[in-house]
């Protein structure tokens, strides 16, 4: 009867935690989306050649920047419209990159 007393309580905790966590607004499905699309479009870009050794560096590291700025940004536990904004606009600014440098006729 405790061990059943015991578990409820455990996972009615773990839900709450789990509930919380995702009312704190730390995920955006849109920006992952646009992380996991940005990633597809470079790989398909090295896959297919249009994009040399030292311009794959260069999206890497502009991706790399994006997302430690998410995560700086989610550390308190809330993502305010601002960070989205600005979010958003770096990941803009990269998607324009990736298309520039897989239409600049570089070959690897």
């Amino acid at each position: 009867m405790k061990k059943a007393i015991v578990t409820t309580l455990l996972c009615g905790m773990t839900s709450i935690l789990l509930a919380g966590a995702c009312l704190a607004g730390t995920n955006d499905p849109r920006i992952q989306r646009r992380e996991q699309n940005q990633e597809r479009r470079i790989d398909q870009g090295v896959e297919s050649g249009a994009l040399t050794p030292k311009e794959t560096g260069r999206i890497e590291a502009e991706q790399a920047k994006i997302k430690q700025d998410e995560e700086r940004m989610k550390a308190d536990g809330n993502l305010t419209r601002k960070e989205r904004a600005k979010l958003t606009r770096e990941q803009n600014r990269a998607s324009r990159d990736v298309y520039r440098l897989k239409h600049n006729r570089r070959r690897q």
